[in-house]
């Protein structure tokens, strides 16, 4: 099944300094070659900003950010088609997040497909909606 992939899971693998279960749990599906991601149009322009503010603030150099971006294309992410504005509008008035953050819950929830994320106000978020998301447990996916 495949699952919806936001920028946080991506910044922990970007940082050799970051680790989370459920961000290796996200990785692994994708490396095991049997799962893919949809992200929302957004997210790759979110990625390329996390690596370049990682340049700028001396985390990461130029070069290793031009590889971690080239491995990511490695991966099956696939952009998702625009939202219904009004949807995301309304997760991020319910649940006070910013209109990018309500665009990854507003995705899972319109595919019915599991969220992978590191943030928590997301994860509230998905909990409230019933948003399933990815858990460090291989078996719970």
């Amino acid at each position: 099944m495949p699952f919806v992939l936001d920028a946080s899971i991506v910044g922990c693998w970007c940082f050799r300094d970051e680790h989370d279960a459920r961000a290796e749990r996200a990785w692994d599906l994708l490396e095991s070659k049997e799962e893919h991601a949809l992200v929302p149009l957004h997210w790759w322009f979110e990625i390329r900003n996390v690596v370049l503010q990682a340049q700028r603030h001396g985390r990461v150099t130029e070069d290793y950010a031009t590889q971690f971006l080239r491995g990511l294309e490695r991966f099956a992410i696939n952009l998702a088609p625009l939202p219904d504005q009004g949807a995301v509008f309304a997760l991020a008035r319910k649940h006070r997040l910013t209109f990018y953050d309500a665009a990854y819950l507003e995705l899972a929830q319109r595919e019915g497909l599991v969220l992978a994320t590191l943030d928590e106000q997301i994860v509230r978020a998905a909990h409230g909606e019933n948003v399933p998301l990815v858990n460090a447990a291989p078996d719970t996916i």
